[in-house]
């Protein structure tokens, strides 16, 4: 059995195009990872019942899919809506609602809401209430990246999950799986990069996979190479022993030469490469690249806020 999503049937497989789609998980014994999680909700689908839920943790680390497994394992009538694309009060009063108070073909109704700390905070509120009247025949899964973006309000009346990625193995296992059913030819090594490149995004690993596999043989683009390039020399900058003004002045012309302009991965990349050039001083870098990443959801200019962590970072291990 695939590690982390499904191989669906063969005909199944021949009407769904989207790899991330194909071999997504439908059922719990297809759902790897996140253990406890999943003694939890196997006891649900047995009780045909689930509490109010909020799932939690980085994007593309399968809590929709989670929420979907339930959904399709229990008796409910259920409703999803991306709350990032419907993040204001009238979803609530009208959408929601509507589907709270209608008349139901099961015992009970399911609604998703998917990336729910883009909702308002009116619109979370006004949620609360609607929770509360029909709390005895409607269940919420809501799913975000950021718990603390969402009202103590909510937070109380919601159990919370933190669904965590499979490690870094199993992601590259997963994928050298997919890629051989799909007849792709590939590079172990490219498989590594394309994996260190963006987990735990397990959605953007698989889905560039595809976007890179052409004429039987997975080929990264410049594009993604030269990502993964600025974060491996950006590492090794760190670990230089120049002086701490030659240091910065390098690693500030990396990030002028490169075409970065979004640095969430960054972050990630080095905290999962933290022992590698912070030795001794790992929880304060750890520290520093958690004030970054808060920084980084209200700056004007992300390039200035990420050069403030490497000056922090310079600092910290010199």
């Amino acid at each position: 059995m695939p590690e982390f999503f499904e191989t669906e049937t063969e005909d199944t497989r021949e009407e769904q195009t989207i790899w991330v789609e194909k071999y997504r998980p439908k059922t719990l014994e297809e759902y790897i990872g996140n253990e406890r999680i999943k003694d939890k909700a196997s006891v649900w689908i047995d009780e045909n019942d689930i509490p109010m839920l909020l799932l939690e943790g980085p994007p593309g680390t399968g809590k929709t899919a989670l929420a979907q497994i339930l959904t399709d394992n229990i008796d409910c009538d259920a409703m999803y809506i991306n709350a990032s694309d419907e993040n204001g009060i009238d979803t609530i009063r009208n959408r929601v609602k509507q589907f709270a108070s209608s008349v139901a073909m099961n015992n009970l109704k399911v609604i998703v809401l998917d990336e729910f700390d883009y909702m308002t905070r009116n619109a979370q509120a006004a949620l609360r209430n609607t929770m509360e009247k029909y709390s005895d025949t409607t269940r919420f899964i809501l799913t975000c990246n950021f718990a603390e973006k969402i009202i103590d309000a909510i937070n109380s009346r919601s159990q919370t999950l933190h669904v965590e990625p499979p490690a870094k193995k199993k992601v590259a296992s997963q994928l050298a799986h997919i890629l051989s059913q799909e007849n792709t030819a590939f590079d172990p090594e490219q498989v590594k990069k394309l994996v260190d490149q963006y987990y735990p995004d397990i959605r953007k690993i698989i889905n560039t996979a595809q976007l890179n596999s052409k004429g039987g043989k997975l080929e990264l683009d410049e594009a993604t190479l030269a990502e993964a390039n600025f974060q491996r020399k950006l590492i090794k900058l760190l670990k230089s022993s120049k002086s701490i003004d030659r240091k910065f002045k390098a690693i500030r012309q990396l990030v002028q030469d490169s075409d970065v302009s979004r640095y969430e991965r960054v972050f990630r990349y080095l905290y999962d490469h933290v022992d590698d050039y912070a030795e001794g001083s790992v929880a304060d870098v750890m520290i520093a690249i958690s004030e970054a990443q808060e920084r980084d959801a209200h700056v004007v200019d992300k390039e200035i806020n990420f050069m403030h962590l490497v000056i922090d970072l310079i600092q910290i291990i010199s």
